[in-house]
C-alpha cells in the first residue's frame, strides 16, 4: 500500500518555521523502519525458494487434478479425497505464496485490505480443509481394511463429506477473516535506497481484547492440527495391526495364495502412501504453529520479536507452503497409476490421442505373426484403478481383461498408437 513518498526524514521537515518544541518531541518520538527488510542476496535467496515451490505446486497439483479427472478409473472415493487435497494446494499456491512471499521481503503490508482478509481467509481454510480431508481419508481407509463388511463410502457420499468439509473450515477461519484489519502505524515509517519515507501499514486481526486473541489460537491449534493428528495416529496404528494380523488367503493354491499376497501388499502401499502424506503435513506445519503460539504466550522482547518476524516467520512459511508441493511428488513415488497419469498428462500435447477399435490393436501387421488375445484375471484394487466403495460407486467390478505383451488393456479406452504411449490406458499385468 505505497503511496507518494515524503520528505527525506532528516529530522529538518519534522520541524516548522518555528521550531515549536512539541513538534521536536513528536520528531524524538518517530520510528523509522528499512523498506526492505532483507539484503538483496538475502531476498534473492527468498525468491528462488519461493519460486520453486510455487512451480512445483501448480505443476504437480494441476497433474493430480488432471489425472483423476481424466481417467474414470481413477475416480474412487479414496482418490476423489486427494482430488480435494490438490484443489486445496492449488488455493494456497495462487493466493497465499506471492503475497506471504512479499510480505515477508518488504516491512509492513504492501496490500489492500481486501487482500489481507483473503489471503489469511483462503490460507487457513485451505490448511483446515487439507487436515479434515486428511482425517476424512484416514476414517474411510480405516472402515475398509479394519471393518471390510461394512457399508463402504460411496462416491455421492464422499463428495457431500468434501463439502461438509470446506463449510467447517469456512466456520472455524470465521473469526479471522472478520478481525483481519490493515492500519496504518501512527509514528512508524519506512525509508526505502533513495533516502524517501512512507507510512507504515500492518496486516493483523484487531481483536477486542488481546486475551481473546490467544484464546483463538489455541482453539485452532487444538481443532485443526493437534486433535486430528491424535485421530490419524490412532487409526492407522490400528490399520498396521490389522495389516500385521491379517490372515492368509481363504482358498487353497499357489494363485490363490500369490494372488492374496498382491493385494496384501497393493494395501500396504496404499496405507505407506497415505501415511506419509499425513506425517508430512504434521511436519511441514509444526514450525509455523510452534511459531503463533511463541508469538501469542511467549512474551518475546522486540529485539527477539524482530528476529522471529524476519527470519523464522518467512522459513516456517516456505516449509508449510513445500508441503502444497510435495503431496504430488509423494502420489507418484508410491502409486503407480499417478504416476502413469503424469506422464500422459507431459505427452498429451506431443501424442494426440489414437482412436478405433480393439480390433486394431490385435489384428495382423505387415511382417508379423498375429498376435494372441489372452485374458487375465483382475481383482478391484485400492488405490486408483478399483475402487472399494461398492457397486454404487461406479467403480469396475472383479473381470477379466485383455492381455498384450505383457500389459492388460482397458476395455473401454482406445489402445496405444503406434508412435505414442498411452501410460494410463495400460497397466502391467504382473502390478495388478
Amino acid at each position: 500500500m505505497d503511496g507518494e513518498p515524503s520528505q527525506p526524514p532528516n529530522g529538518s521537515w519534522l520541524l516548522n518555521q518555528n521550531g515549536s518544541n512539541a513538534e521536536a518531541t513528536l520528531a524524538v518520538n518517530l520510528t523509522f523502519s528499512s523498506y526492505y527488510q532483507h539484503s538483496s542476496p538475502v531476498a534473492a535467496m527468498f525468491i528462488v525458494a519461493y519460486g520453486v515451490i510455487f512451480l512445483l505446486c501448480m505443476v504437480g497439483n494441476t497433474l493430480v487434478c488432471f489425472t483423476v479427472l481424466r481417467n474414470r478409473h481413477m475416480r474412487t472415493v479414496t482418490n476423489m479425497f486427494i482430488l480435494n487435497l490438490a484443489v486445496s494446494d492449488l488455493l494456497v499456491g495462487i493466493f497465499c505464496m506471492p503475497t506471504t512471499l512479499v510480505d515477508n521481503l518488504i516491512t509492513g503490508w504492501p496490500f489492500d485490505n481486501a487482500t489481507c482478509k483473503m489471503s489469511g481467509l483462503v490460507q487457513g481454510m485451505s490448511v483446515s480443509a487439507s487436515v479434515f480431508t486428511l482425517v476424512a481419508i484416514a476414517v474411510e481407509r480405516f472402515r475398509c481394511i479394519v471393518h471390510p463388511f461394512r457399508e463402504k463410502l460411496t462416491l455421492r457420499k464422499a463428495l457431500l463429506t468434501i463439502a461438509v468439509i470446506w463449510a467447517l473450515a469456512l466456520l472455524i477461519l470465521c473469526p479471522s477473516a472478520v478481525t483481519l484489519t490493515v492500519t496504518r502505524e501512527e509514528h512508524h515509517f519506512l525509508v526505502d535506497a533513495r533516502n524517501r519515507s512512507y507510512p507504515l501499514y500492518s496486516c493483523w486481526e484487531a481483536w477486542p481484547e488481546q486475551g481473546m486473541r490467544k484464546v483463538y489460537t489455541a482453539v485452532l491449534f487444538t481443532h485443526i492440527y493437534l486433535a486430528p493428528l491424535a485421530l490419524m495416529v490412532v487409526m492407522y496404528a490400528r490399520i498396521a495391526r490389522k495389516l500385521c494380523k491379517a490372515a492368509g488367503p481363504a482358498r487353497d493354491g499357489d494363485e490363490a495364495v500369490a494372488e492374496g499376497g498382491r493385494a496384501a501388499r497393493r494395501k500396504v502401499r496404499v496405507v505407506h502412501m497415505l501415511v506419509m502424506v499425513a506425517l508430512f503435513f504434521t511436519l511441514s506445519w509444526l514450525p509455523l504453529w510452534a511459531l503463533l503460539l511463541l508469538i501469542d504466550y511467549g512474551q518475546l522482547s522486540e529485539p527477539q520479536l524482530h528476529l522471529v518476524t524476519v527470519y523464522a516467520f518467512p522459513f516456517a512459511h516456505w516449509l508449510a507452503f513445500f508441503n502444497s508441493s510435495a503431496n504430488p511428488i509423494i502420489y507418484g513415488y508410491f502409486n503407480e497409476n499417478f504416476r502413469r497419469g503424469f506422464q500422459a498428462a507431459f505427452r498429451a500435447q506431443l501424442c494426440p490421442p489414437q482412436w478405433g477399435g480393439h480390433k486394431q490393436a490385435y489384428s495382423e501387421r505387415p511382417g508379423r505373426l498375429l498376435r494372441r488375445r489372452v485374458l487375465v484375471d483382475v481383482q478391484p484394487s485400492d488405490s486408483g484403478l478399483p475402487s472399494e466403495s461398492g457397486p454404487s460407486s461406479g467403480a469396475p467390478r472383479p473381470g477379466r481383461l485383455p492381455l498384450r505383451n505383457g500389459r492388460v488393456a482397458h476395455k473401454d479406452e482406445p489402445p496405444e498408437g503406434p508412435g505414442c504411449s498411452h501410460l494410463p490406458l495400460t497397466i502391467p499385468a504382473w502390478n495388478i
